[in-house]
């Protein structure tokens, strides 16, 4: 049995992600695309929650109200990490048993492609039943409002921001991924994931899983908010998704090389 009280040194935890990274790829497609479908809908009850949290949150200074956000959207990883599911940010990761000789490229890239697309599924699905539910008619329209706005933001950034955004948000993703492998408990585990992502999403950087749910949420409501608004589009979406997404596998690239390169690309035992 495992100390609980004792972290992995290292080397250890290097060997236990890119073990899990092997199990990732290696999963059966039907599996891949449940588990990949849940990651989209457990981020988006992140984004949801960080929505709420900032709608009327005008009263607070800017870095209080985005600490807050942050913090919630935890919730989001935290489920990922703890109840299970195949989350593409997190599974860029597998690129460093890649580059070591652990897992076919080809085999990566498929379960990525897979997970991405499921993913997006669910985040798509997520955000048409908050719709329905009426969560953006909250605290007198507050909480849509939060949402469209949040949406703007992120939506008005260029190609170069946003890319470098996109790589700064999944550097920060991955070590909490990393460290809440570290966890044995769901304490250590969601304590260990917590710094990262609040970290990520107080300082506004780009996640591509998230901002599924929250660009579709927030484009399929801008018609239902007063005053009425329409300027969200399908291409703004995938304006925003695209360099967002090729920041996010350079940012999980960097830390499973990096880990990699330290450790000497360990093999499996």
């Amino acid at each position: 049995m495992s100390d609980t009280n004792s972290l992995p040194p290292p080397p250890d935890l290097c060997e236990t992600v890119f073990s899990a990274c092997e199990d990732k790829a290696g999963l059966p497609l039907s599996k891949m695309i449940i588990l990949g479908m849940l990651a989209g809908i457990y981020i988006g009850f992140g984004g949801l929650f960080a929505t709420v949290a900032l709608a009327g949150a005008d009263s607070l200074p800017f870095g209080v109200a985005q600490i807050l956000a942050g913090t919630v959207f935890s919730l989001g990883l935290a489920l990922v990490m703890v109840a299970g599911a195949e989350l593409f940010t997190g599974n860029t990761l597998m690129i460093g048993p890649v580059v070591a000789g652990r897992i076919p490229a080809g085999r990566a890239a498929g379960a990525l492609t897979t997970v991405y697309l499921a993913n997006f599924a669910g985040s798509i699905a997520l955000a048409v039943v908050a719709v329905f539910a009426g969560l953006h008619e909250a605290g007198d329209g507050a909480v849509g409002r939060a949402a469209f706005e949040l949406a703007e933001t992120k939506t008005a950034k260029g190609f170069a921001t946003t890319l470098a955004s996109g790589i700064l948000a999944n550097t920060l993703v991955c070590l909490g991924v990393w460290l809440a492998y570290a966890g044995h408990t769901v304490t250590q585990k969601i304590f260990g994931l917590l710094l990262p992502v609040a970290a990520f999403v107080a300082a506004g950087f780009e996640h591509s899983i998230a901002n599924m749910y929250l660009l579709t949420y927030a484009t399929l409501v801008q018609g239902m908010l007063e005053p009425s608004t329409a300027l969200l589009g399908i291409s703004d979406i995938f304006g925003n998704l695209l360099p967002a997404t090729i920041g996010n596998v350079i940012g999980g690239a960097f830390v499973a090389l990096a880990y990699s390169a330290a450790y000497g690309k360990p093999v499996k035992k």
